[in-house]
């Protein structure tokens, strides 16, 4: 961005300087600096500059009850003076871990009752790696260590997270691990070709019972996915892929994880992805949302028989300093409550995610729109140089120059490709929603002008 005071000038040398930072190319960063966020509040950024900024994306997608809840500031700073620290290691534990462990599984479907805590959603997913192969060797079967994923799932940025998910770019640095597969997602759009979305979701899934076959039942683990794939591109499955995808999983002895760190309390309109598609998984992975990107926190939601058989194959060889932090599981706790007491998750089902689908919809129209799709508070714009075949605009890179577009006017959109992507808090209100709508549709008009 181009930097106007002296103070934004400043903060931009010290992040060419010293900072390292994720997800970038950190010398074209260099170049031409950071944008610098100093404050927020509701569905609103402000940066250095003093330009207001509406966040579509709660931050990375995390920021479900807005920014600025003086709430959870109070409990964090309460919780900090009686009890800052201390891990739950050596046979000790803390009240706020406990009591947010029982929160957790009454939210959870019937059968989840215990949550084994992490700092974030990608120390959950290398907690799963661990637990799943563990359980299977204290149940005889130490063989079955193969998990299956998805091609553009995303499950983290640690190796074992890397791994798990399907994305080219991470594997090729070092995020390639043995025994991890992975199938095709059920991407109609991108990749049904001449399929019905029913047919092309039947056929997605059916991919999952070829990889178990060609694996061997007895080698694998878990099949792991997110309900819907967030920062692949905001991929909803064909109505076709979760029925039969259960439907499969029921005739074979591997374990299912859900990865409901982007979906999980209330991005759908119910507390879990897993609550809308009626899943029946083995491990839930949590974080963003649990605390509303407040704090950072994760777990794994842990269904009754596989803790039971890890409780009962002596130690657990796994955890991290973190795990349950006395703060983090306060400010858990009360996010939950403000949710839950606010009715903020019956809000979006009934009326603010109606509102926002049926608003992002008006956008088909735009020449540059090859298809919108959403679900809950989720939502996805594909941007394509003809809307009947679905053909992209060759080597421009729209994606990136929408998304520039956007944050020249007040806006943040995510670019995945040439996907726009959005995932705002979800206390967003009709009023800011016709005004993401607005901000989009300028966006994507001058994006149209620049590429036509």
């Amino acid at each position: 961005m181009s930097a106007q005071n002296s103070q934004t000038q400043a903060w931009q040398a010290l992040s060419r300087d010293h900072h390292l930072a994720p997800f970038s190319d950190v010398k074209q960063l260099a170049e031409k600096g950071p944008r610098i966020i100093t404050q927020a509040k509701g569905v609103y950024l402000w940066d250095s500059e003093g330009n207001k900024i509406l966040d579509a994306m709660a931050g990375l997608w995390c920021v479900a009850v807005g920014y600025g809840r003086d709430e959870l500031a109070e409990v964090a700073s309460r919780q900090m003076k009686q009890l800052p620290y201390y891990n739950l290691f050596f046979q000790t534990a803390h009240p706020p871990a406990l009591e947010l462990a029982k929160a957790i599984a009454d939210l959870a479907p019937a059968g989840m009752n215990h949550v084994f805590f992490t700092g974030s959603g990608s120390e959950g997913n290398d907690t799963v790696l661990r637990m799943v192969r563990h359980y299977w060797a204290l149940k005889g079967q130490p063989d079955k260590k193969v998990i299956i994923g998805r091609i553009n799932g995303y499950h983290g940025s640690t190796v074992a997270g890397a791994a798990l998910g399907g994305m080219s770019g991470m594997h090729q640095q070092g995020g390639v691990i043995p025994d991890i597969v992975h199938i095709p997602q059920p991407y109609w759009f991108g990749e049904g070709g001449d399929m019905t979305e029913a047919d092309f979701g039947v056929w997605a899934a059916e991919q999952l019972e070829r990889k178990i076959l060609e694996v061997g039942e007895n080698n694998v683990a878990a099949f792991i996915a997110e309900p819907i794939q967030g920062a692949g591109g905001v991929i909803i499955a064909p109505d076709t892929y979760w029925p039969k995808v259960k439907q499969i999983l029921a005739k074979y002895d591997i374990l299912f994880v859900a990865d409901e760190v982007i979906c999980g309390f209330g991005r759908t309109g119910q507390w879990f992805g897993t609550d809308y598609y009626d899943l029946e998984p083995d491990l839930m992975t949590i974080a963003k949302g649990l605390t509303s990107g407040y704090i950072p926190m994760g777990g794994v939601i842990v269904r009754d028989e596989v803790a039971r058989v890890v409780s009962e194959g002596g130690d657990f060889n796994h955890g991290f300093t973190y795990s349950g932090h006395p703060v983090a599981a306060a400010v858990a706790l009360e996010n939950l409550r403000i949710l839950r007491d606010e009715q903020i998750i019956t809000q979006v089902q009934d009326k603010t995610a109606p509102y926002l689908q049926q608003r992002l919809r008006e956008l088909a129209d735009h020449p540059l729109v090859g298809e919108v799709r959403g679900l809950g508070m989720l939502g996805a714009i594909e941007l394509v140089k003809d809307k009947a075949s679905r053909t992209r605009y060759p080597g421009k890179g729209v994606g990136m120059i929408c998304r520039q577009h956007c944050f020249d006017n007040g806006l943040i959109m995510r670019a995945v490709g040439d996907t726009m992507i959005i995932a705002p808090p979800l206390v967003i209100s009709l009023a800011e929603i016709d005004e993401l709508v607005a901000k989009t549709r300028k966006c994507l008009d001058l994006t149209y002008e620049a590429v036509r």
